[in-house]
């Protein structure tokens, strides 16, 4: 099993259990104490779970978001799959909005090597597409980073993008709903999602399929404004038939 696989499950029985001790998370992934106290302190250092004496709790309440960190090793495939589809939607030229997020930190890795024009909304990404070794332009808006998300937000970010106009917004989310449209946990950057949609002539959303039919409480947008969805096999049939009736063409790789 790899570092990341292990921490994974660990960071799952975490937060299915909100408790666990090393013992039990020894027996659960066959790694010594040893290894699983020295992932408990990696996953506590990236803000993904809360080291105690003999183990590790949660440090998510009900319906907060996931710490990017954890969510990087979830679903990873499927993320994969979906950033070679919206990569392939953008054609040479484009000026791009790229959101934050685990989903587009894998688009960012493509698009660099594109010649394309992008302005990341995240620290990671914007790393990413700074290499150096494609043929991508990179343009870095202003603004806060969210701690521990890298997630640009705030009215430098916002002021960013409202002197500037996109052909394409690539959008990830934490809900999407044909009832509830795109939704995000954080009011900050549902902000910075509405602008940059506002600034856009396209807006494809990348999002796999654990996020729809889920609702974050600050609302970003309704579904009959966004054109594409991105998405993969694990989407209810059922939302995904609702949101190709507000009009939203649906792709699932």
């Amino acid at each position: 099993m790899s570092n990341a696989d292990r921490h994974g499950m660990i960071a799952q029985a975490v937060r299915e259990s909100g408790r666990i001790t090393v013992q039990e998370l020894a027996d659960l992934t066959g790694a010594s104490e040893m290894t699983i106290r020295r992932d408990l302190d990696t996953l506590s250092a990236q803000g993904v779970l809360e080291r105690v004496r003999g183990g590790a709790r949660t440090l998510l309440l009900r319906g907060e978001e996931l710490p990017f960190a954890l969510r990087a090793h979830e679903a990873v495939d499927a993320k994969r799959r979906i950033a070679a589809e919206v990569a392939s939607l953008i054609a040479d030229g484009e000026t791009v909005l790229l959101d934050s997020g685990t989903t587009c930190l894998q688009i960012a890795q493509l698009l660099r090597r594109r010649p394309v024009t992008v302005m990341s909304l995240s620290l990671q990404a914007i790393q990413v597409l700074d290499q150096g070794f494609g043929p991508s332009t990179l343009m870095v808006p202003g603004g806060r980073p969210r701690a521990a998300e890298g997630a640009l937000t705030g009215p430098l970010t916002l002021a960013s993008l409202s002197a500037l106009r996109f052909d394409t917004a690539i959008i990830g989310c934490c809900g999407l709903s044909a009832a509830e449209g795109l939704t995000a946990y954080d009011l900050d950057d549902a902000a910075v999602k509405k602008a940059g949609i506002a600034s856009s002539r396209r807006i494809i959303v990348a999002a796999d399929g654990s996020k729809l039919g889920h609702t974050a409480h600050a609302h970003v947008s309704p579904a009959a404004l966004l054109h594409t969805l991105v998405t993969d096999a694990t989407a209810s049939a059922d939302e995904v038939a609702a949101l190709e009736g507000t009009g939203m063409v649906v792709k699932i790789v």
